[in-house]
């Protein structure tokens, strides 16, 4: 039975977040405020943390950014008021895996928290196959249907990273220092230009994606099970 802490600091949409939660079978740790939620983080490590933004103490950005400081690896699914790019951006950037904007469905919810604990249970493998492409990251090999994908390196680098993290919204900044890493001769654009090649290797219709999938004004998301 997987463990969820939510962290949130109003008392109504606790409780509810508490008892849907705990109906769907889920062993429920909760907070009111991100000093407590800290603690209980690191304490239990949770399989998987709902997380608000605006937290008396400590706030969400900072909490999530602790964590991963730790080396805790578990997804957080942020929540947020704010329908501004930049506070969801910022979200990513420190490590958050996808956001909920309010007021939310409390069924949408609960299907993003089931999908990523599913993709956690799954351990990394060497080899990682969608639609009828095989990806063997030991290799170094891009198969579809037995047949060879030439792909360059930062290719194979983003798409590794992608299928390493599916379902999980990353903006271009985290692609970026993923993919090039911390180089200030490459902007944005780059990330871009690489997926625009990229697709055209692996999707069907390079216009209609069903693997990568454009977020607007966040970055991309990858499918894999379409």
């Amino acid at each position: 039975m997987e463990t969820v802490l939510i962290i949130e600091d109003d008392p109504a949409m606790l409780r509810g977040l508490k008892d849907n939660f705990a109906y769907a079978g889920y062993t429920v740790l909760t907070a009111e405020d991100g000093e407590k939620g800290l603690d209980t983080a690191l304490e239990a490590k949770p399989d998987l943390i709902i997380l608000d933004i605006m937290l008396p103490k400590i706030n969400g950005y900072e909490i999530c950014r602790l964590l991963r400081n730790e080396k805790l690896e578990m997804p957080i699914i942020m929540l947020t008021a704010k329908g501004e790019e930049s506070d969801i951006i910022l979200g990513l950037n420190l490590g958050a895996d996808d956001y909920v904007t309010k007021p939310f469905s409390i069924k949408e919810l609960l299907a993003r928290a089931n999908a990523f604990l599913r993709r956690s249970q799954q351990a990394e493998t060497q080899s990682h196959a969608f639609g009828d492409f095989t990806l063997d990251i030991g290799a170094r090999e891009l198969t579809c249907k037995g047949k060879p994908v030439k792909l360059s390196p930062k290719e194979f680098n983003m798409l590794e990273y992608f299928v390493n993290h599916p379902g999980r919204a990353l903006t271009r900044d985290t692609l970026l220092n993923a993919v090039w890493g911390y180089n200030n001769f490459v902007t944005s654009r780059s990330v871009d230009r690489c997926v625009t090649t990229l697709r055209n290797k692996i999707e069907p219709n390079p216009h209609a994606p069903i693997y990568i999938h454009t977020i607007r004004e966040i970055g991309y998301k990858f499918e894999a099970g379409c």
